[in-house]
């Protein structure tokens, strides 16, 4: 048991002196910091309560949580028929997201991306999630609003942390055949319908994966299509 321990300690201190390296080389080599965007989510919804008010008021009857780190929001989710998928914890299906869309043969009316919040995965939950979506269903990807450099850095630096998910997002606005906003609310979520985009989003650069915070912190308005919960609810029409 002591070796254990001993072991688990030098793994943390080897990571501590890795995160410094990386923030060194950061501090010199990397973007500028602008400071915070100033997002505030406090008196908003959380996602617990905007996606059990979609499940409702759209009366679904199957949901699918990628993502599901100690079943936080999967417990708290009311619905006919609930799948978590989670190499980890909680949910009901121990594996990665990847495994879990080459083996499934259903379709979801709600689906909840959380999982790595890495760009390269992201768009391929969203991809493989198009796939598995009901008409007049709706996709969610939480954590789409980083409001600083550091909160959105690729590895995880912060406490709060949205990693590059807003990439992924932005991709999705460029499609003519998925209409996408993003709530404001808990650290911002985005909503993606299959059906034709009402407001295609144009920009040059065609590998996202490179966009720049600096381009995100001057254009988030722009790139996100941020709309309160009160008015996302009414785009529910089909």
């Amino acid at each position: 048991m002591i070796e254990y321990f001993n072991k688990r300690l030098s793994i943390l201190k080897v990571n501590k002196i890795y995160l410094k390296l990386i923030k060194a080389y950061l501090y010199f080599f990397g973007e500028k910091n602008l400071g915070n965007i100033g997002f505030d989510f406090s008196q908003k919804p959380n996602r617990i309560e905007i996606i059990n008010k979609i499940i409702s008021s759209q009366k679904y009857s199957s949901y699918l949580e990628i993502g599901t780190f100690k079943d936080e929001l999967f417990s708290n989710v009311i619905c006919e028929k609930k799948i978590g998928v989670d190499p980890f914890s909680g949910g009901t299906h121990r594996m990665t997201s990847d495994k879990f869309f080459e083996i499934n043969n259903e379709k979801f009316d709600c689906i909840f991306i959380d999982g790595l919040h890495h760009y390269s995965q992201v768009i391929k939950d969203i991809n493989n999630s198009i796939e598995i979506l009901n008409d007049k269903g709706v996709i969610l990807i939480h954590d789409c609003l980083p409001n600083n450099l550091m909160e959105q850095q690729i590895p995880r630096m912060t406490l709060n942390w949205n990693g590059d998910v807003w990439k992924a997002f932005v991709e999705c606005r460029t499609k003519p055949y998925l209409d996408c906003y993003t709530c404001y609310a808990d650290w911002g979520v985005g909503v993606i319908f299959k059906r034709q985009n009402s407001d295609i989003l144009k920009i040059n650069q065609k590998n996202f994966k490179k966009l720049k915070f600096n381009f995100f912190f001057h254009n988030y308005k722009k790139l996100m299509n941020i709309i309160e919960f009160d008015d996302l609810i009414k785009k529910f029409k089909f």
